[in-house]
């Protein structure tokens, strides 16, 4: 992922120690178990001072149960939210693994308010943090020059959508139906679809070259490709999902419509009609990578001191609480077991 990528070297610039490990495999139970021990290895190795885990469901679980460093986790949109596309059951294991986690974690970052919503505890613990943007990389330029370099067209009208890799929740038709309205109000336009095979060093030119930008997911967390349209002015259409509101609060000219191919269409044909660029670099400063970087350093700052001093070299960890319906069924062993004059477990050196 590369804006996990991308935060990791915002935080070094920052001055954060960070051990970068990415998961082989999330799907393989096999391989989990290996992910697992290899992460138990390189924390042995690195004996950090915490833990952050960039995504909930089997990342972060994998991280809860790997050691007991205070664990901060960020979760980014379908680890909460439901995924119509995936099988029943593994959605039901992603979500109880991602809400099981957050009883473990020190702290929760959530890249909107509506995915802290989905939590089913300790709201008031999960900050949101959108994902921050490289201001550097995306920033405006002449269109006329970023379209040349691509090959388009000088003049022709073009909307721009970002199709993922899952174009159908992204709503690839119901774009492709909004550009078809609003060809009848204003004639021909084209639809350019980026999918993941573009570079990210190439999507620049993309969002300065086109005309607009058009959002028609059925559920986000906090799309990237909005902060990066705003870093670069250009002009966005989209519908109400995740954070889209508040990133496009005060910026001009950009429309938030029904999730309706009419109403898109329109929004579409006025946008282009007027053929200026947004206000939208001012807007999304707060969101660039240097300070939510500040920010998140701020977070790993508290959740390193709530067990231990930052200061430290070694960081020493103390043992952890009762979790949920982990330690349940363990706290029930051990009234059983002292109902009937065993051992109590701390004497084993198992006590949690």
């Amino acid at each position: 992922m590369i804006f996990v990528r991308r935060q990791v070297e915002s935080l070094r610039r920052a001055g954060i120690d960070v051990s970068a490990f990415y998961l082989a495999s999330r799907t393989s139970p096999i391989r989990v178990l290996q992910e697992w021990r290899r992460l138990q290895t390189r924390i042995k190795e690195t004996r950090p001072h915490l833990l952050h885990a960039h995504y909930g469901t089997v990342t972060s679980a994998i991280c809860a149960l790997a050691t007991v460093i205070p664990l901060v986790i960020t979760f980014r949109g379908d680890d909460l939210h439901f995924q119509p596309q995936a099988s029943w059951p593994r959605v039901a294991l992603g979500h109880l693994l991602s809400q099981l986690s957050a009883l473990r974690s020190s702290r929760m970052l959530c890249v909107s308010a509506r995915l802290r919503q989905q939590l089913w505890w300790r709201k008031q613990n999960a900050l949101v943090v959108p994902t921050g943007v490289d201001m550097d990389l995306f920033h405006p330029q002449p269109k006329q020059r970023c379209r040349d370099l691509l090959g388009w067209h000088r003049t022709e009208p073009i909307v721009l959508f970002n199709a993922g890799w899952t174009p159908l929740i992204k709503g690839l038709d119901i774009v492709r139906a909004a550009v078809q309205v609003a060809e009848q109000r204003i004639g021909p336009l084209r639809l350019v679809v980026t999918r993941s095979n573009v570079p990210p060093d190439q999507m620049p030119l993309y969002l300065n070259a086109a005309d607009c930008l058009v959002l028609a997911s059925f559920r986000e967390g906090s799309p990237n490709i909005i902060k990066e349209a705003l870093a670069c002015n250009l002009p966005i259409v989209s519908v109400d999902v995740g954070d889209v509101p508040e990133r496009l609060r005060g910026v001009h000219p950009s429309r938030i419509v029904a999730r309706d191919p009419y109403q898109i269409g329109c929004a579409l044909a006025e946008i282009l009609c007027l053929g200026q660029r947004s206000n939208g670099r001012e807007a999304v400063q707060e969101c660039s990578e240097t300070q939510i970087a500040a920010i998140i350093a701020g977070v790993y700052r508290s959740a390193a001191t709530t067990k231990g001093r930052l200061n430290d070299k070694v960081y020493k960890p103390t043992k952890p609480k009762l979790y949920s319906l982990f330690c349940r069924g363990w706290k029930t062993i051990r009234r059983w077991r002292r109902e009937r004059n065993v051992r109590r477990p701390s004497d084993t050196g198992f006590a949690c």
